[in-house]
């Protein structure tokens, strides 16, 4: 889940620079995606993009009952984790991992030699998001402020801004990658399971927006704003493998890989922080086995 601290925001905060600071790069990274998927003219670009927007819909929608006046129980919200932990799972599981295997047996490698590529290629993803995680500047919900901002004075959004965007571009990569393979129906399962998590994620982000100082109407904006990564990711993730076919093993292993890391270093930590663990658990387990009926299913 998104990484931010529940402390008071700066008396200083104006609502211009939450909207300012927190959702113009987003929306600047989305325009530009829009304009190369189109410009691309491939099918899986263009496919990719309309997933990935879907998926960051379902973050806006599920940030819009904060405005009502929503408040999640410290329980609930665990459970939420947990279930967008399991859903992440199960879908590097069975929409990546798995299918990255068979592309790459088809491709001519042997068992060991399918095995050694996707292993490789998702020890690549974690490590690239392990250096990412410690290079960029970013405030997580436990440990505070990470990465070196000591030397790179930010103003608060944006350290939430980078948070936001090292959870949910593995996200859109992997729709970006999945469509991009030989099945889109396999792009459209995975592009379903993440939107459905989606969904809490976005409501516990702007929950915690709001427990963080900031107002209901700029927690709704920026809790939507936080998907708006996903659909970059996606066009991303489906023009790189586009180029070459053969990259595709590798970047379904690295899409898993980077998810992988996302839910060992962030989610379930923060699911488990507030003596919850037996809820989070049972949401991780509902979530896995959510993704796995759909990727059976639609799959």
């Amino acid at each position: 889940m998104k990484s931010l601290v529940a402390s008071p925001a700066p008396w200083g905060w104006r609502l211009r620079e939450v909207f300012r600071l927190g959702t113009v790069l987003p929306l600047a990274l989305l325009l530009a995606a829009v304009v190369g998927a189109y410009a691309s003219g491939s099918r899986a670009t263009v496919g990719a993009l309309h997933a990935g927007l879907v998926a960051a819909l379902a973050t806006a929608l599920g940030a819009l009952p904060v405005l009502l006046s929503v408040r999640l129980s410290d329980r609930l919200q665990d459970s939420l984790f947990g279930f967008g932990a399991g859903v992440m799972l199960a879908a590097a599981a069975f929409s990546l991992i798995v299918p990255g295997l068979a592309h790459a047996r088809e491709l001519g490698s042997g068992p060991w030699g399918a095995g050694l590529t996707v292993g490789a290629a998702l020890l690549l993803g974690g490590v690239t998001l392990l250096v990412l995680d410690k290079s960029l500047p970013h405030e997580h919900f436990i440990k505070g402020v990470e990465g070196p901002s000591e030397q790179v004075r930010l103003r608060r959004t944006w350290l939430f801004v980078f948070a936001i965007a090292l959870h949910n571009l593995p996200e859109g990569l992997a729709i970006g990658v999945a469509y991009a393979g030989s099945s889109p129906v396999s792009g459209q399962t995975l592009a379903t399971g993440i939107a459905i998590q989606d969904v809490p994620e976005g409501l516990v982000v702007a929950v915690a927006l709001l427990a963080a100082g900031y107002s209901r109407l700029a927690s709704v904006a920026l809790g939507a704003a936080t998907g708006l990564i996903e659909p970059v990711g996606a066009v991303l993730g489906a023009a790189v493998i586009s180029f070459a076919e053969s990259l595709l093993p590798w970047g379904l292993g690295f899409a898993a890989g980077a998810m992988l890391f996302v839910v060992s270093h962030e989610i379930i930590p923060e699911s488990h922080r507030k003596g919850h663990e037996a809820f989070a658990t049972g949401g991780l387990l509902i979530g896995f086995v959510v993704m796995m009926l759909l990727d059976t299913a639609l799959g």
